[in-house]
């Protein structure tokens, strides 16, 4: 019995001994970091240290793409200054009165473009504004070019008027033009940043005096001119210079006037026709001039029609009709029926296989302003405006296809004049005239 009293005790002892010491260790765990919450923390406090690291990554990559931006735009900006494309404005009217001449300037100037579209290894774009015959929007025009198109140098502008409204633009931004066939004095008096390819008023004046007095045997004329171009009263005056000079103080018996626009010329005619001169001097826009000799035909007028230079439009026959054709005679820049060199005589095949007909003066004189602005930028070796400035004013002994072309102090071409006679529908080749036979 005792034995058994043991036994049990004992059992019972061993049995308490185990329940507490499963009591003691599960109590124990939860003070300890069990193996999976110990490594999440572990990433936890990795993530938190390396959150700043990840932070100046981003920044890093920032400041690397803002880097390369800065460096991909800084390219830009030297292409852009340096001027990967020569930009050359065609400063020229498209629309309204003067628009004919306008075109058929800018034919020369695409033909010379197109023989010659690189310059110092550069391509040459050009950019074509209308300056539409008005002198407020030529104004315009030429601001645009300098400001929002920034080009190297304009070529322009048919009409003396039209290229003395945009000559202050480009003298102010200090960028070179070479007009084609604008002839009055004025657009490069006192404008160091304006060139011309064509001769110029007094001479061209001195040229149809001579032209109505030697070969036409006048001792007497009436002069008529358009007081809204600085063209036409230009040129009358110096006609008049020129004409009394040879014919005495008397020598003109009639003058009148209009406004650029004007379609009815009978009250000046008929006052003309009263004073019977021996021919009319009467240089201004071709549409209204044509009218003039139109309506002097119809009057009964019969005695020559001079002009200037602008009358070498197609345009100039189309409205003055059959009455054209009678005795209307006007001083030009150029003829093909007469090659000067060899390059007016490429120049003349160049012009007939690409617009199946054949050169008119002012198509020739766009094609020659353009390439005497290509030449100084070869010879200045530079396309920056002021380079190309500096090189037209030193052109010399340039051969184009209106002829030799040297410019003097004023920026003028120093040049021969011909005489053209409107006949059968066409302009007919009569004499040529140097700078030197007309005093």
């Amino acid at each position: 019995m005792k034995k058994k009293l043991l036994t049990a005790t004992l059992a019972f002892l061993l049995l308490f001994t185990f329940v507490a010491c499963g009591t003691d260790e599960k109590k124990s765990k939860p003070t300890e970091k069990p193996a999976s919450e110990a490594t999440e923390e572990a990433k936890d406090d990795q993530k938190d240290k390396e959150e700043p690291a990840d932070d100046k990554k981003e920044d890093t990559e920032d400041t690397k793409e803002e880097t390369k931006e800065d460096e991909k735009e800084e390219p830009a900006d030297d292409k852009s200054a340096s001027g990967d494309v020569i930009k050359i404005g065609v400063f020229e009217p498209f629309t309204g009165a003067s628009a004919s001449g306008g075109e058929l300037t800018f034919q020369g100037i695409e033909l010379a473009h197109e023989e010659k579209p690189e310059v110092l290894g550069r391509k040459v774009e050009l950019v074509v504004v209308d300056n539409k015959s008005d002198q407020v929007e030529a104004s315009n025009a030429a601001q645009r070019l300098v400001d929002k198109d920034k080009v190297n140098a304009v070529v322009g502008s048919y009409s003396s008027s039209l290229s003395i409204a945009g000559g202050g633009v480009f003298m102010d931004a200090k960028i070179p033009a070479v007009g084609c066939s604008p002839t009055n004095p004025q657009v490069t008096k006192n404008n160091p940043y304006y060139f011309r390819v064509c001769f110029i008023d007094p001479f061209q004046g001195t040229v149809m005096a001579k032209f109505a007095s030697e070969n036409l045997g006048a001792k007497t004329a009436a002069v008529v001119k358009d007081i809204a171009q600085d063209y036409s009263v230009g040129l009358v005056k110096y006609f008049v210079d020129a004409f009394t000079e040879i014919n005495g103080a008397d020598a003109i018996v009639a003058e009148a006037s209009y406004r650029s626009g004007d379609q009815d010329f009978t009250s000046q005619l008929n006052n003309i026709k009263q004073a019977e001169p021996d021919v009319i001097f009467c240089p201004g826009n071709y549409g209204e001039c044509a009218l003039m000799i139109k309506q002097a035909r119809d009057l009964g007028i019969e005695v020559p029609m001079l002009g200037g230079d602008t009358w070498e439009s197609p345009d100039f026959i189309k409205i003055g009709g059959e009455n054209i054709n009678k005795e209307v005679y006007f001083s030009s820049h150029f003829t093909y029926e007469k090659p000067l060199n060899d390059v007016s005589e490429a120049y003349l095949d160049k012009y007939k296989a690409k617009f199946n007909e054949n050169s008119n003066a002012f198509a020739a004189l766009g094609y020659d302003a353009y390439m005497v602005i290509i030449d100084a930028i070869e010879r200045a070796g530079s396309a920056e405006p002021e380079a190309i400035r500096d090189a037209l004013a030193e052109t010399k002994d340039f051969i184009g296809a209106t002829g030799v072309i040297t410019l003097d102090e004023e920026g003028d071409a120093v040049k021969s004049a011909i005489v053209n006679q409107v006949k059968d529908d066409g302009f007919v080749y009569l004499t040529t005239i140097e700078p030197n036979s007309s005093k």
